[in-house]
């Protein structure tokens, strides 16, 4: 067994894959699965709320577990249970079993974000970066979702969508049984990640607080909604792609690989300049865009698209970064839990709400309604304080003596 930083990190990248990969499947699935059912978009689509709520909702006691009992154990049964999980929903035959099967995929999946990122912080070298590498490997499997999502259910069925992925969950999740071995919940907080930590001041620590609840809050219900309705969008947007699930999967495929080069990026800018200097400059891109894709079909649609891709999955590399750079390691955990609670539990909504939404008004409504909810990433860019960086300090210290 091997405990350095370099394999940990390629499990938990290889985790944050799985996480989102197997959130997302019955988003591209669905296309497929409502006439089997006998059942419109629409109608389907909420049966994967329960399972969205629980992705949020799970995540305290899970980040709990993982602080108090063992992170490596409760990844162990990330692993495992997302695999059988999975394998589950491909075997469903009525859609309150769907709805059961997936409700127990957002279960496990609600493991990886608090007790996998914790892991990832406490092995990081230069936290920006790994937290911007992790990022990557988490839009790489929203990206491949689609596209092998839309390409098994075209050449073989929806069912084998679900079974392959969950196989290879479960055989990955003994690699990991084998290769990364129990270590003792920290003590307190150390290792390379938390030297040169920024600070700010007691008084204005609510305002990172505020900034925060209002951004995760906003971002993930905006990210979760995009994301779901992303298919749907250009199935009926992009008119040479209508009928054509592998189609249209490998183009929201080749969008959201510019969300994974805008992590590796904000992460690498998060090691060189401070979270506002960052954080600001982000927030304004995805309103406006998102108000201007309600218009918009075709080429266009497709580049205004990639550019709500880029500030959605950039902020959630500035969300974690901000937790990771302002708690200690033996809180870390519990920290990404409420931040994926609320995060989560919010973006679980979004799934009931895009099908309600679409009824009412179609995508030009949606993309309006979010575009507002967007409005408050930049009131809680505005909010966050300006950070000063303990080395800073240290020099002040040091010229006053």
């Amino acid at each position: 067994m091997s405990n350095t930083p370099r394999t940990v990190i390629s499990f938990i990248n290889a985790a944050h894959f799985i996480d989102h990969y197997a959130m997302l499947v019955f988003a591209a699935a669905v296309l497929v699965m409502a006439p089997v059912f006998g059942m419109r978009y629409g109608d389907l689509l909420p049966y994967a709320t329960p399972g969205f709520i629980a992705f949020g909702a799970g995540s305290l006691l899970s980040g709990w577990l993982g602080d108090r009992w063992s992170r490596r154990h409760m990844m162990l049964v990330f692993f495992l249970g997302m695999g059988a999980s999975l394998v589950a929903v491909g075997l469903t035959r009525t859609p309150f079993e769907l709805g059961a099967a997936l409700l127990a995929v957002g279960l496990f999946a609600s493991i990886y974000h608090p007790v996998g990122t914790a892991m990832l912080v406490a092995h990081a070298q230069r936290l920006g970066r790994d937290i911007g590498i992790n990022g990557v490997w988490g839009n790489l499997g929203v990206a491949s979702s689609a596209l092998v999502t839309g390409l098994v259910c075209q050449y073989l069925s929806w069912r084998w969508a679900f079974i392959l992925p969950g196989v290879i969950t479960a055989l990955l999740g003994l690699a990991f049984a084998a290769r990364v071995r129990h270590q003792a919940p920290p003590a307190k907080s150390a290792g390379p990640a938390a030297v040169a930590a920024p600070r700010v001041s007691r008084e204005v620590m609510w305002r990172v607080i505020a900034s925060l609840v209002l951004t995760i809050i906003a971002s993930s219900t905006t990210f979760n909604a995009f994301t779901v309705a992303l298919p749907k969008l250009f199935a009926e947007r992009l008119d040479a792609l209508a009928g054509s699930p592998a189609t249209i999967g490998a183009v929201a495929a080749g969008a959201y690989v510019f969300g994974a080069l805008a992590q590796y990026t904000i992460g690498n800018l998060l090691d060189r300049h401070s979270l506002k200097t960052v954080f600001l400059p982000l927030s304004l891109l995805l309103s406006p865009l998102l108000f201007a894709s309600a218009g918009l079909s075709g080429i266009a649609l497709v580049a205004a698209s990639v550019g709500v891709i880029i500030g959605i999955f950039g902020q959630v590399t500035v969300n974690d970064a901000m937790i990771g750079k302002y708690t200690s390691d033996e809180w870390r955990a519990r920290a990404y839990s409420v931040r994926y609670f609320l995060g989560f539990t919010a973006a679980g909504a979004s799934v009931g709400l895009v099908a309600w939404l679409h009824e009412l008004g179609g995508f030009a409504l949606m993309l309006r309604a979010f575009g507002a909810l967007g409005l408050l990433v930049i009131a809680g860019a505005l909010v966050f304080p300006s950070e000063r960086r303990e080395r800073q300090a240290e020099r002040a210290v040091g010229r006053a003596a």
